[in-house]
């Protein structure tokens, strides 16, 4: 079984920055996407980041400018770098991988919260 083990969450102010590390215990090029997503209190889990394996990107509308994923292959991890954060970006972020086939798997979720 494939495991994400996620860091990197906290508690910032509006406007301040947070990188999100997601660690997996596989070759993170043999499959086809990871990526980020994010759930508020009341709310559906949403799609934050992906980056496929060809190197693609997809953001959700409401983050792009400020947030950025990456990868780095040599270490299995992919990142979430979130700039100029908003009270609206609080939400528990998971990390997220995606098969060529029907497999997905989920991290264990990392609390970000942005609050004065």
């Amino acid at each position: 079984q494939l495991q994400l083990v996620e860091s990197g969450g906290g508690l910032v102010q509006p406007g301040g920055s947070l990188r999100l590390s997601c660690v997996i215990s596989d070759n993170i090029l043999s499959y086809y996407a990871t990526g980020w997503y994010r759930q508020a209190p009341g709310k559906q889990r949403e799609l934050v980041a992906l980056l496929t394996s060809g190197g693609s990107t997809d953001y959700a509308y409401s983050v792009k400018g400020r947030f950025t994923i990456s990868r780095d292959n040599a270490k299995n991890t992919v990142n979430l770098q979130m700039n100029s954060l908003k009270p609206e970006d609080t939400a528990v972020y998971y990390c997220h991988v995606r098969s060529w086939g029907p497999n997905t798997y989920w991290g264990q979720g990392t609390q970000v919260t942005v609050s004065s």
